[in-house]
C-alpha cells in the first residue's frame, strides 16, 4: 500500500468513526476564531471556551477589542496562559482588522499570515472552518498521529508535516481530516498514556501497530 493509499483509506474510516467532528473551539464569527485559536496555543480548547465568554462579555467586537487597554485584556486571558504575549497578539490583530481590512478577516492565506499571532496553523484553521477552502492544521494531534500512523516518517517541524501531507490528503479533505485526528488523538492515540490499539479503527494499517 502507497502512502497516498493508506491516506486514502484512513481518512475513510475516521469519516466512519467520528462522522460530525468539527473544531472544538466555539466561535459564531471568523475574528472570533482568530482570538480562540491564539488563546489555545500551550491551553485546553475547553478553557479557552470559557474564558472567551468573560472576554466577548466586556469586548463583544472588534472595535471594542482593538481600543482596549492590553492589561484589561491580559487579565481576563491569563487562565489560559502565557497572557501578557497573547493579549498584546489579539489587540495587535483586532487593530490590524479594524484598521486594514474593515473589520473583515481575509480569505487569503498570506494575508492572514500577515495578522499579529496567526501562523500557519492558525491560518489554515481559519481558511479550512471559515471559509471551506482547502487546509491542513498541522497541530500537535496531527503531527504524532501522522507520525505513527506511517504518512510522514520522524518529521516533527509543523511546516515540513504540512507539506508533505498536502501530497497526499485530497484538498477537499484536509480540514475535515485534521479535526478527525484530534478527537482520536484524545480519544484513542493519546500522547500521555500508551495508544489504546485494542480498540482502534485503523490499527491493521497502523505503521505503528501498538509499537512506541
Amino acid at each position: 500500500m502507497t502512502k497516498k493509499e493508506l491516506a486514502l483509506e484512513i481518512i475513510e474510516r475516521l469519516k466512519k468513526e467520528y462522522p460530525d467532528a468539527g473544531c472544538t473551539l466555539d466561535y459564531n464569527d471568523a475574528w472570533k476564531l482568530l482570538v480562540s485559536v491564539r488563546l489555545a496555543a500551550q491551553c485546553t480548547d475547553a478553557r479557552v471556551n470559557v474564558v472567551v465568554q468573560d472576554l466577548y462579555a466586556k469586548y463583544p467586537d472588534i472595535n471594542s477589542l482593538a481600543d482596549a487597554d492590553v492589561d484589561d485584556i491580559e487579565a481576563i486571558v491569563r487562565p489560559c496562559g502565557l497572557g501578557r504575549s497573547k493579549a498584546r497578539d489579539i489587540h495587535a490583530c483586532m487593530k490590524m482588522l479594524r484598521d486594514e481590512y474593515g473589520s473583515k478577516v481575509p480569505d487569503d492565506f498570506q494575508l492572514l499570515l500577515k495578522l499579529p499571532g496567526v501562523g500557519r496553523k492558525s491560518a489554515n484553521l481559519i481558511m479550512g472552518d471559515v471559509f471551506g477552502k482547502p487546509a491542513i492544521v498541522t497541530d500537535t494531534h496531527c503531527i504524532r498521529l501522522v507520525n505513527r500512523m506511517g504518512l510522514v516518517d520522524g518529521i516533527k517541524e509543523p511546516k515540513k508535516v504540512e507539506m508533505e501531507l498536502w501530497k497526499l490528503i485530497p484538498p477537499e479533505e484536509g480540514s475535515d481530516f485534521c479535526h478527525r485526528l484530534v478527537y482520536h488523538g484524545r480519544d484513542v492515540c493519546t500522547a500521555r498514556t500508551k495508544p489504546h490499539c485494542d480498540h482502534c479503527c485503523i490499527c491493521d494499517i497502523c505503521a505503528r501497530q501498538g509499537v512506541e
